[in-house]
């Protein structure tokens, strides 16, 4: 276990475990974003997710969604990416809202990346829920024939072995049922950085984010078709 994952525990009791993370008015950039006017004819990638997806405390140009699709632009694609990120949502109350933010996009994603279960850990919900929920919210875009991934959350150590035991695998479990991709700790790197964190020690500043960006777009490009209408990378 990494030392700066054992800090982001620290900071993250002192600052407030479940306010920073919980349904509130919303911080600059935490706001669902509306579908676009108009989507470019490359792929479309949403973004879904809580406080780490929705840009907590950044300016909306700040956020991984308009990170992620300036990187993936920069390599050529005109890709569209929707930041569908709520803060304080739990596995929960995402699968509530999916169906609706499908519903609401211009046209079917060519991938969506989930990002939940951070405040059903943090508020130490059963792994179990939290495993049938995500479950259920994959077996909905399986359904509706969209491509999923996801990105992994780590158990806090203070909840105890039991829990991290039961919470930890729910991420590679579900992506080896299912065939799909999960891609890693999404902090990784960045929790235990004050350098790349907000004041709170919990969310990534515009840095952080940055930084995250570019370990995790070369992934996320492989996983999107080559064209519209396309085979996925590999």
């Amino acid at each position: 276990m990494r030392s700066g994952w054992w800090l982001y525990v620290v900071l993250a009791g002192l600052c407030q475990i479940i306010v920073a993370c919980s349904p509130q008015a919303p911080a600059r950039g935490t706001q669902p974003a509306s579908a676009p006017a108009a989507v470019a004819d490359g792929p479309l990638v949403v973004v879904f997710g809580d406080s780490l997806f929705a840009g907590y405390g950044l300016e909306p140009s700040q956020g991984f969604a308009p990170a992620l699709e300036r990187a993936l632009r920069r390599s050529g694609r005109p890709v569209t990416v929707v930041n569908a990120g709520v803060s304080g949502d739990t596995t929960a109350a995402g699968l509530a809202r999916l169906g609706f933010t499908l519903d609401g996009l211009p046209r079917k994603p060519d991938l969506v990346i989930v990002g939940l279960g951070a405040n059903d850990m943090l508020r130490g919900l059963s792994p179990a829920q939290t495993r049938a929920n995500l479950g259920a919210i994959l077996d909905e875009l399986d359904r509706r024939k969209v491509r999923a991934a996801l990105t992994t959350m780590l158990a806090a150590p203070n909840l105890g072995e039991d829990y991290a035991q039961a919470f930890n695998p729910i991420y590679p479990d579900l992506a080896r049922q299912r065939g799909m991709r999960v891609y890693p700790f999404f902090l990784d790197g960045v929790a235990g950085r004050p350098d790349r964190l907000l004041p709170d020690g919990m969310h990534p500043n515009a840095q952080g984010i940055e930084d995250i960006t570019a370990r995790l777009a070369p992934r996320i490009a492989g996983d999107l078709p080559a064209a519209p209408g396309g085979a996925a990378g590999s």
